[in-house]
């Protein structure tokens, strides 16, 4: 049964080592622990019963307690699944970067790794391009190199008319 543990914000990687080790420790039967990356607040549990998911959660730091309705797996599947497709980045690319420690600052995409959902790029402008491996969460695409290569042939074709 998959169970919705509530915990301190910000605090979901260190519930969820805790909850491990303490059900470790006390022998219960609990089968997984989910922190799912953007859902900040919540973690999910597969546990034996509601009962068991309670006493592992009892006076666990950081740890809030157990919402009692029960989830289905089908529910959360798209949280929990990556989602390879949805990326739309792709080399050649110039994308902004929208998280710290570089918000802001443009860079090129030199290569893609979907697998991992991170790109290498190099900012646009740094004095010395230095290859920087950065979440694909974090970029927004500005402009494709498809798109400029195409405008470029379209302004020639004005010129030569």
């Amino acid at each position: 049964m998959l169970f919705t543990v509530k915990v301190s914000t910000n605090k979901e990687e260190q519930a969820t080592d805790l909850l491990a080790a303490k059900a470790e420790k006390k022998g219960l039967k609990i089968f997984s622990l989910a922190k799912i990356h953007g859902l900040r607040g919540y973690i999910f549990m597969e546990a034996e019963d509601h009962e068991t998911a309670e006493i592992v959660c009892y006076n666990t730091p950081y740890v809030k307690g157990v919402i009692n309705k029960k989830v289905d797996l089908k529910d959360i599947e798209n949280l929990i699944e990556p989602s390879t497709e949805q990326i739309n980045i792709q080399e050649g690319d110039i994308v902004e970067i929208i998280a710290e420690p570089f918000k802001r600052d443009k860079a090129k995409v030199m290569r893609v790794d979907k697998q991992k959902g991170e790109a290498i790029v190099e900012l646009l402008e740094a004095t010395v391009p230095i290859p920087t491996t950065i979440k694909i969460d974090n970029l927004k695409v500005i402009r494709r190199e498809s798109e400029e290569s195409v405008k470029d042939k379209e302004v020639e074709d004005i010129l030569q008319d």
